[in-house]
C-alpha cells in the first residue's frame, strides 16, 4: 500500500514507443498477426475451422427443427428453435471473420463438415427428442469451447474473447431448451 510517502515502481506501460511504431510496419502483409502473438495459429486456425463446422451443423439442425416442429406447443418451439439459428450463424460469421484476421481461410465445405464439427446431426421425432439433440449439442459446445479457451489462454485473448461471448451464448441456449424440456405436456 502506497502511502503517499514511497514511490511506487512500475514499468512503463510502452517501453519504447518508437519501437513499436517501426514493428508495426514491418510484415504489414500479416495483418492483425503481428510478432506479440504467441498462439501456434496453425493449430488456432484448425480449431476454429472445427469450431465453425460445429456452428453450420447447429445452424442446419436447428432450421430442420424448426420446419419439422408440430404439436400443440410447436408453434412457440419452433420460434425458440429460430432464434437459436440465427444466433449460431451469427457465432459462425464471428469465427470465419476471426479465421480471416488470423491469415486463414474458413472451410465452408460441405464435404466433411459432419466430420469437422464437434457436434453431430441429429434429427429427432418429435418435440421432445428435437430438443435432447439440441440440448446435447449445445452441451458439446459448451465443453468443446471451454477446452479451447483454456488451450488459447493468453496466448491469443482477442479468439479467447471471441469464444468466451460465444459460450456465454451456447450456455444462454442449452438453459433455454432445458426449461422447455421441463414443460409439462410437450
Amino acid at each position: 500500500m502506497n502511502n503517499g510517502n514511497q514511490a511506487v515502481d512500475r514499468k512503463p506501460f510502452l517501453s519504447d514507443i518508437k519501437l513499436l511504431r517501426e514493428r508495426a510496419r514491418q510484415h504489414i502483409a500479416q495483418g492483425a498477426v503481428t510478432a506479440g502473438y504467441k498462439a501456434d495459429r496453425e493449430a488456432v486456425l484448425k480449431v476454429l475451422n472445427e469450431a465453425l463446422a460445429t456452428e453450420i451443423v447447429c445452424v442446419l439442425r436447428y432450421k430442420r427443427h424448426y420446419f419439422m416442429a408440430k404439436g400443440i406447443h410447436a408453434q412457440s418451439v419452433a420460434a425458440e428453435f429460430a432464434q437459436h439459428a440465427a444466433e449460431e450463424q451469427g457465432h459462425a460469421d464471428l469465427i470465419a471473420e476471426r479465421i480471416v484476421q488470423l491469415g486463414g481461410a474458413p472451410d465452408f465445405s460441405p464435404a466433411g463438415l459432419a466430420t469437422r464439427s464437434h457436434s453431430e446431426y441429429a434429427e429427432g421425432n418429435d418435440l421432445p427428442e428435437m430438443i435432447k439433440e439440441d440440448l446435447i449439442a449445445e452441451r458439446i459446445a459448451i465443453g468443446s469451447y471451454g477446452e479451447i479457451i483454456r488451450y488459447l489462454g493468453n496466448d491469443d485473448p482477442t479468439t479467447r474473447v471471441m469464444l468466451e461471448g460465444i459460450l456465454a451464448k451456447e450456455e444462454e441456449h442449452a438453459e433455454d431448451l432445458s426449461s422447455l424440456l421441463k414443460t409439462k405436456d410437450l
